[in-house]
């Protein structure tokens, strides 16, 4: 197949066009860079280092004989640009990564709330109108999250999109619907993924687009497959507190000797996967597309669940690591259950990776290796989520109250 891939650049995206390429497939990478420009903006770069995206496709391209094409345009703000190449390439199946991604990054300040909906939301409905307008019947595959569905304890497991509900109706009888399952989004992040699903439901519709929507648990991990075969394919690694993601933020701070940082209680359970299972779950579901004129297609992309603070405790006996107690930046309950559904990948094949002693240690000598890298100033998580929440944060950043685990 000929596959584009929006924000082919990125933490999960470039992973997956390289396993995409690997797999025979004609890949296309459509990035505007933004990412990049924010490691700018913050101050704080990936802990491994990252060449441009040329000299990575030229890498990938001596070590394989594949190419990958790269396209700079920007989804959100050039539709002439992006419609313009559609037309011409006419790609078989379509990957969606070009959005912004991280949670505290979208609730750092007025404009950067204002940043992540323009982005997300106009990068998405841009791409659907476009493939509306050039009659371009190409599978859409979109990456979203299992933050979309909130994180509140409703003692029942948490659907494949769809929730089967009994309506009364005026004259006394009971009908049953189903319905998207209720949105509850955590960030002005999870809020614009909420609003891809509404644009979803419409076009697929209204118009009969092909889509497939996942709900993607946290990443963790660095390396796949095809990052492995040279050290300039590594993919990029984030630490800071805007964009690690809680596990690899852990295991950087082992490394380095930095006490884990647990916020509030710990109490929040959260979904995981490993970064080469999301490449796999991707490849499945372009492998299996929904019919033209049926619903959305949605699959929950994760494998397991843990409480947070389990995973400090896993991560700290592993490597003699302090927990430091600090406050929560965000506004959420300070604890819950997550009980998830995922049978979809699990029937189509899916072998999933979970926690393992051997995978965690091969990410700490990944962070070790990089360690001259790490700013330590930037490994505490500082966005707050309202002005009182800030206060908190402001007077303890780093976590006074330490707690050793043997």
């Amino acid at each position: 197949m000929k596959i584009a891939v929006l924000g082919g650049d990125g933490f999960v995206g470039w992973p997956t066009s390289l396993h995409l390429s690997e797999a025979g497939h004609d890949v296309h990478i459509l990035d505007n860079l933004s990412r990049r420009w924010i490691d700018t903006e913050l101050g704080v770069q990936s802990l491994t280092p990252m060449d441009s995206i040329q000299e990575r496709t030229r890498i990938w391209h001596a070590e394989t004989g594949r190419r990958v094409h790269f396209n700079l345009i920007d989804l959100a703000k050039d539709y002439e640009l992006l419609k313009g190449w559609l037309a011409k390439n006419r790609p078989d199946a379509i990957i969606h990564f070009a959005e912004q991604r991280a949670a505290p990054y979208s609730m750092k300040s007025d404009r950067h709330k204002n940043y992540t909906v323009n982005n997300n939301v106009n990068a998405t409905h841009n791409l659907l109108n476009a493939l509306v307008e050039l009659d371009l019947d190409a599978h859409l595959v979109h990456l979203g999250t299992m933050g979309v569905y909130g994180y509140s304890t409703v003692g029942a497991a948490i659907p494949e999109g769809y929730l089967p509900v009994g309506i009364e109706t005026v004259d006394g009888r009971s009908v049953s619907q189903e319905i998207l399952y209720p949105s509850n989004p955590g960030s002005i992040y999870h809020m614009t993924k909420c609003l891809d699903q509404q644009l979803f439901q419409f076009y697929a519709k209204n118009d009969g687009l092909r889509i497939t929507d996942l709900h993607q648990g946290i990443v963790w991990g660095t390396h796949t497959q095809q990052t492995r075969r040279h050290e300039q394919l590594i993919n990029r690694f984030d630490y800071d507190g805007d964009y690690g993601t809680v596990l690899n933020r852990f295991l950087i701070q082992a490394a380095i000797g930095h006490p884990l940082t647990v916020h509030g209680t710990g109490g929040q359970t959260r979904a995981f996967i490993h970064i080469q299972d999301s490449v796999r779950c991707i490849e499945i579901a372009l492998n299996n597309p929904p019919a033209r004129g049926s619903r959305v297609e949605i699959f929950n992309q994760m494998t397991e669940t843990h409480r947070i603070r389990d995973l400090a405790e896993i991560v700290s006996k592993m490597s003699g690591a302090q927990i430091a107690w600090l406050p929560n930046p965000r506004k959420e309950a300070p604890e819950n259950d997550l009980i998830v559904r995922n049978e979809k990948f699990l029937g189509l094949g899916l072998e999933p990776t979970t926690l393992g002693e051997g995978l965690l240690s091969e990410i700490v000598d990944v962070a070790r290796k990089y360690a001259y890298r790490v700013d330590r100033s930037r490994v505490p998580a500082v966005s707050a989520w309202t002005k009182d929440i800030a206060a908190k944060v402001e007077h303890d950043p780093e976590g006074k109250r330490l707690k050793s685990v043997s």
